[in-house]
């Protein structure tokens, strides 16, 4: 491999400029905390890991320059964020589990089921986003060199890849738990909710407008 420093500093950047992932990770740190905005973070991970496991495989290239993969791709992708965003906009006041929700002070947590759809959202948001497979086929040749092991490098690059992003989903969800005590108020989260609605969708438009090529 070449220039590593320089990769690491690309990849986070990359995993840094706010996006879907991060609307997610907020979201569900806000609404259900730290453990569902971790379980987020591991969902985003997973989603990598997929991409990077289609890199070395080889077949990377194969959905990067197929018309109907990449789309098929692409509009899975769209439809998902559109969901989301629907789903967030239609929410009600969102609970804040980890507070105290009764005069009793009787302190409830999200169930596992909970925590397993932000797992899922967090896997889904990288697995159907085709932009990330550009990342491998673009990005990460640049820093590869021919006359070694191309598999080893591929991998490593992907794990430097996770790697960052599951350091900085962490420790954003740490900084989230600190402001989520501020914005434990029904009327913020309702607004907060219908925001994150519209930017999921408007993403998702973005997408679906982005030409193939």
């Amino acid at each position: 491999m070449e220039n590593l420093f320089m990769y690491i500093l690309i990849a986070a950047v990359m995993v840094i400029a706010p996006g879907v992932d991060t609307i997610l990770v907020t979201k569900n740190t806000l609404s259900l905390g730290t453990r569902a905005g971790q379980y987020t973070t591991l969902g985003i991970a997973a989603g990598l890991s997929i991409w990077t496991i289609v890199a070395v495989l080889g077949l990377a290239a194969i959905v990067a320059h197929s018309i109907v993969l990449f789309t098929t791709i692409k509009y899975l992708g769209v439809g998902y964020l559109v969901f989301l965003g629907i789903k967030s906009f239609m929410a009600k006041n969102t609970f804040s589990f980890e507070m105290d929700s009764s005069e009793n002070n009787e302190v409830m947590t999200p169930s596992i089921r909970q925590y397993k759809k932000c797992f899922l959202q967090g896997f889904l948001s990288d697995a159907l986003n085709p932009k990330t497979v550009i990342v491998y086929i673009t990005l990460m040749p640049q820093f590869i060199n021919p006359n070694y092991n191309v598999n080893l490098q591929l991998v490593t690059l992907g794990a430097i890849l996770i790697f960052t992003a599951i350091l900085w989903f962490l420790i954003l969800v740490h900084i989230l738990d600190y402001v989520r005590i501020w914005l434990n108020k029904k009327k913020v989260q309702n607004i907060f909710n219908k925001v994150t609605g519209i930017i999921l969708v408007l993403l998702a438009v973005k997408l679906a407008l982005e030409s193939n090529n």
